[in-house]
């Protein structure tokens, strides 16, 4: 993985002495709450319901064993002895001691970390593909990347205070695991006919109020051309996006508003200007970064192992577990397991102090001293020798981490929601667990989870859509009537290069009726469905209508027989 050099640290120290000072200078009454806004804001810092809210970045969400025990340890001696990963592959504290913010930053420097530009109207944390580097279906390894991404644009002057916050994703692999539909840029790689890496360049995709799926604004952009281009978008975005209201400021807005053709000819203007000038992206430089994302030192293994083999024959937890938080490694006799922070009960994306020492430790034994996390708020041992997966999967049933359910009903992607985002209006934790509760109560036992498959249920607390509920199978945002929460429903949103936004399903929902709504859309699927057809497909074929029938109780149509011979 990437080791600061000389800059990046003497940077990063910096910056936390700089605001160690201006912390001093506020709790001394020196500066108004004005003046210390936007320097707490720059470091990641907000100020939220119960608590100070420290963001730190996890870039394209890496980090050494190392990183990992000392987020372990501030969560233990500044917070309340645990983090909460969020869908930009970073981690927050919720209940930060103003006065000690200045000793975790520096704690966090002392590892190579920081919580510089993870809020702000900035280019924010860039994010990737949890499997990068070792997926069979990758074309580029995406990291070096992300690397340059995150050196380019830390301090960029130009874009220190853009119209809004920026968010951007690099992906490798065919498969999009990074959600660039949905990022002001998403950068996707593809290989051209003569074999040279090049990158599909997508604007103006977000979610928030309101929804917009990216366009690809630069097809097969050669990599040369990385950063010159993409400050051509950011200086147009810079120049022509509005200031004067903060819910049209963002770049999916200006693209929308002025079209894709005028954008992409104010793009090219600017090129004109930058295009092979000082920014060129060089071999040399592509291969000083790549140098950080060598792979291990793996063993000639085989693909297949005997004891891997009578394991899953002998205990059906543990097959269950492989068949859905396993994921095939390009190596032989390797495999990347995915530790689910899903366990009922538990905030989605919280771990413990205790759990994250327990991660590190079985990072350092299993998988190279290397953890990443996703964008679905889990966390990932990248390297797993196939022979050793028996023995993490009980370490990890031991911290509560065992969880067989990736990419099921009850992995579900939750924002912190109203019990501590300011900005919410409703709830997100409370009605997770729910519905947690409710399959596991009422809707059966593994085996009922696991005949249901791939359905993913997204929760926002607010319309912000920090728990990416448009591009859930099921989404649930939390909405505000006349000071009470209630929730609306949509279906049909997905990930992926074919990622698509959920449709509303009707008027919203109590509280505690969510685990009534999930559940009549579940069964309405499973008496709708054709043999092995996911939830999403269903959805597709039949519409929404059968889903707003059941759910709202309509007598109006759509029995079941009818629409099952649709």
């Amino acid at each position: 993985m990437h080791r600061y050099d000389q800059y990046d640290q003497t940077i990063v120290d910096e910056r936390v002495a700089q605001f160690r000072g201006q912390t001093e200078r506020y709790l001394a009454g020196q500066l108004s709450e004005e003046e210390f806004r936007p320097l707490r804001l720059q470091n990641g810092l907000y100020i939220q319901k119960h608590a100070p809210m420290l963001r730190v970045a996890i870039p394209y969400g890496l980090l050494s064993s190392t990183q990992v025990r000392m987020l372990a340890h501030i969560a233990r001696k500044y917070d309340r002895g645990y983090g909460h990963f969020t869908t930009r592959q970073n981690i927050q504290y919720n209940w930060p001691k103003l006065e000690q913010v200045p000793d975790i930053l520096a704690d966090l420097a002392s590892v190579e970390m920081h919580a510089i530009q993870t809020s702000g109207n900035c280019i924010r944390n860039t994010t990737s593909d949890q499997f990068a580097g070792i997926a069979h279906d990758e074309l580029i390894d995406p990291r070096p990347y992300a690397e340059l991404i995150r050196q380019w644009s830390t301090f960029h002057p130009e874009f220190a205070y853009l119209p809004r916050k920026f968010k951007m994703a690099v992906n490798g692999a065919r498969e999009d695991r990074t959600g660039t539909l949905f990022h002001d840029i998403g950068i996707h790689a593809v290989k051209t006919a003569s074999g040279d890496v090049a990158f599909n360049i997508l604007v103006g995709g977000g979610l928030g109020r309101t929804p917009i799926l990216g366009h690809v604004v630069y097809e097969a952009l050669p990599k040369e051309h990385l950063f010159t281009y993409l400050d051509a978008v950011l200086r147009v975005y810079n120049r022509f996006g509005r200031r004067d209201n903060l819910y049209k400021a963002r770049i999916k807005i200006l693209v929308k508003e002025m079209g894709l053709d005028k954008f992409r000819a104010e793009v090219e203007a600017e090129w004109a200007h930058l295009k092979d000038g000082p920014s060129t992206l060089t071999q040399a430089e592509i291969d000083r970064v790549s140098e950080h994302f060598v792979d291990p030192a793996y063993e000639k293994l085989s693909a297949i192992n005997a004891e891997f083999e009578k394991h899953q024959l002998e205990s059906k937890a543990f097959a269950r577990w492989v068949s859905r938080n396993v994921f095939g490694h390009k190596q032989p006799g390797y495999a990347a397991v995915t530790l689910s922070l899903k366990k009922t009960g538990v905030p989605p994306g919280d771990a413990t102090d205790a759990q994250l020492d327990a991660v590190a430790d079985m990072a350092d034994q299993f998988s190279y001293g290397e953890i990443r996390v996703s964008h679905e708020q889990n966390i990932i041992l990248a390297d797993v020798k196939i022979g050793e997966l028996f023995t993490v999967w009980q370490r990890a049933k031991a911290i509560g981490f065992a969880t067989p359910n990736i990419g099921l009903l009850t992995d579900i992607i939750s924002c912190p929601g109203g019990d501590f985002c300011s900005l919410a209006n409703a709830k997100s934790i409370p009605v997770a667990e729910a519905i947690q509760r409710r399959v596991e109560e009422k809707l059966g036992d593994l085996d009922y989870l696991f005949d249901i498959g791939d359905i993913a249920i997204n929760i926002s607390g607010c319309m912000n859509a920090c728990g990416h509920h448009h591009v859930g199978h099921i989404g649930i945002l939390g909405v505000d009537k006349h000071g009470e929460e209630f929730y609306q429903v949509s279906i049909g949103g997905s990930q992926g290069l074919d990622a698509a936004l959920g449709k509303v399903i009707g008027p919203s929902f109590a509280q505690d009726e969510m685990a009534d709504v999930v559940e009549k859309l579940i069964t309405t699927y499973v008496d709708l469905r054709h043999e092995d057809e996911l939830f999403l497909d269903t959805v597709k074929r039949v519409g929404i209508e059968p889903f707003k029938a059941r759910v709202y109780d309509r007598k109006a149509v759509h029995n079941v027989a009818e629409v099952t011979n649709v």
